[in-house]
């Protein structure tokens, strides 16, 4: 199937009674939805409410157990991703499936099922600096995929769907790492193409504000059934966030408790940092944060602040400055987190802050597997303490898991990241916390529940540095807010005194 091939109207697309068990967990349960042609369609639910299981049965990664797959009013057997293509349906999924060691422009042209065995690169870029003229956002097509950062990487797998033409787009929280003004860029274009029958889109998110922005109709599920459906226009906010719950819910608010600043937890001097292809990324920031103090960092996606997070964590050495903590010099090896208990909560957690073959057992015993009570001697694991140990993080943190013997790569996104913050926090001990997007594609639910536990330790006196792309969270938690662009500070204010336009200037570069 070649570009040229692919259909120039979206299909009509209509799922009936779709069931995927794995074992004895039933995922999806029965579960209906209509997507006919030209339409906006919001997929919502909580984090294991089955979305994401329901869209790889379309994608054909999963084989639904029961139910009926009608495409364009035909009963259809997607068995793969190649499949799915030939009927015009692409998807942007939450985690990425760029090539890291190719660029740009290789992932775009090698991502097509017609791609020659010898590549004419000059008549692809050629092709491809036509697309990107059209584009909504711009790329650099000669970077590696491994040098871009989160944001980034998401912008390219929306163009690689768009470069391949797909008609229908299944998107699965495509803006949790863009900007409020690049989200609406994206969105309000496919929404013009939407408007126009050129594209379908069955969006899954948890923002009520681009659901009411964009979308035309919504299927909500819960536990893995159908919770309702219904059109934008005709449903209040409060009525979708109860088909979500299925009840009323009241959740734990931790207020902001006023108090004097603490002495300095982390302060940084001079500190400069290269991406790994050795341009610099981190260009001297100084940087100061207290004990009790959230000091949140606000940037567009690739100005340093991945560098600056991954430095902090001993997983980027620096080129040039310096860290103290607690007034000492701090190199971020396992003895001196241990002593100043300063944990981390990084961007991507499956990547660079779990092991996700291991179990969530495992992955929480990361920091405590050499010291009592997991460890009995110097190298005998207590796996029945680790098991104890894990279950009461697992009810602390409410994370979603079958046992604590699952592996942790096989949790929703949201769970892994209250397992990780379940791990740097639990112990009760932290003094602080680097925490770069901890809501990344989360529901509004385990967001609350993240915040909450922020602003627990920031209340208790834990000095916290929170590096995020949402400004609502920022302004929601943060006592400072400092802007980043081009790899330095450029803009600071409280959330008291923001100007939204101003930051969005500064995050711009003007």
């Amino acid at each position: 199937m070649t570009m040229e091939a692919q259909p120039h109207s979206p299909p009509d697309l209509e799922l009936v009674g779709i069931t995927k068990r794995f074992g004895s967990f039933t995922a999806c349960d029965n579960v209906s939805l209509k997507l006919p042609p030209g339409t906006f369609h919001a997929l919502l639910g909580e984090n294991g409410a089955g979305k994401s299981t329901l869209v790889k049965c379309i994608m054909g990664f999963h084989l639904a157990d029961e139910g009926d797959i009608v495409i364009d009013k035909h009963s259809r057997d997607i068995l793969s991703p190649f499949d799915a293509y030939k009927f015009g349906i692409g998807m942007v999924y939450q985690h990425f499936t760029l090539v890291p060691s190719m660029t740009v422009a290789e992932n775009l042209v090698l991502s097509r099922s017609d791609t020659p065995g010898v590549i004419d690169w000059a008549a692809e870029l050629k092709r491809l600096a036509e697309f990107m003229r059209t584009a909504p956002f711009k790329v650099d097509l000669h970077m590696p995929a491994s040098q871009l950062a989160a944001g980034e990487k998401q912008k390219v797998e929306i163009l690689k769907q768009l470069y391949l033409k797909s008609r229908l787009l299944i998107l699965d929280e495509p803006t949790s790492v863009l900007t409020p003004n690049e989200a609406d860029e994206v969105l309000g274009l496919l929404k013009e193409m939407v408007k126009k029958g050129e594209l379908s889109v069955l969006h899954i998110t948890h923002k009520f504000r681009e659901v009411r922005a964009f979308a035309d109709e919504i299927t909500v599920l819960r536990r893995g059934k159908f919770a309702g459906a219904g059109k934008v226009k005709d449903l209040t906010t409060d009525e979708m966030s109860a088909m979500m719950l299925g009840e009323q819910r009241t959740f734990k608010q931790v207020e902001k408790v006023s108090h004097d600043k603490g002495k300095p937890v982390i302060e940084v001097k001079d500190l400069r940092a290269n991406k790994d292809n050795g341009l610099e990324a981190v260009a001297g920031v100084n940087l100061t944060v207290a004990a009790g103090e959230i000091v949140g960092i606000a940037g567009v996606s690739g100005n340093g602040q991945r560098e600056l997070v991954e430095v902090l964590a001993g997983q980027r050495p620096k080129t040039a400055g310096e860290v103290r903590v607690h007034g000492e010099i701090y190199g971020a090896t396992r003895r001196e987190i241990f002593k100043h208990q300063i944990y981390a909560l990084p961007e991507e957690p499956l990547r660079n802050a779990c092991v996700p073959q291991m179990s969530v057992a495992g992955n929480m015993a990361l920091r405590t597997f050499d010291r009592p009570p997991v460890a009995r001697a110097k190298w005998f694991v207590n796996k029945r303490a680790m098991r104890r140990s894990a279950q009461d993080l697992i009810e602390r943190y409410s994370v979603k898991t079958r046992s604590p013997e699952t592996p942790i790569g096989d949790l929703s996104g949201g769970n892994v990241q209250r397992a990780v913050l379940a791990r740097e926090l639990g112990s009760g001990n932290a003094r602080a916390l680097i925490a770069a997007n901890p809501c990344f594609g989360l529901d509004f639910a385990a967001v609350d529940s993240i915040h909450s536990q922020i602003m627990a330790a920031r209340n208790r006196g834990v000095g916290v540095l929170l590096v995020s792309e949402d400004l609502d969270e920022l302004l929601k938690l943060a006592d400072r807010i400092l802007v980043i662009a081009g790899g330095a500070f450029v803009h600071e204010t409280t959330p008291q005194a923001a100007d939204i336009k101003l930051i969005g200037k500064y995050m711009a570069g003007h």
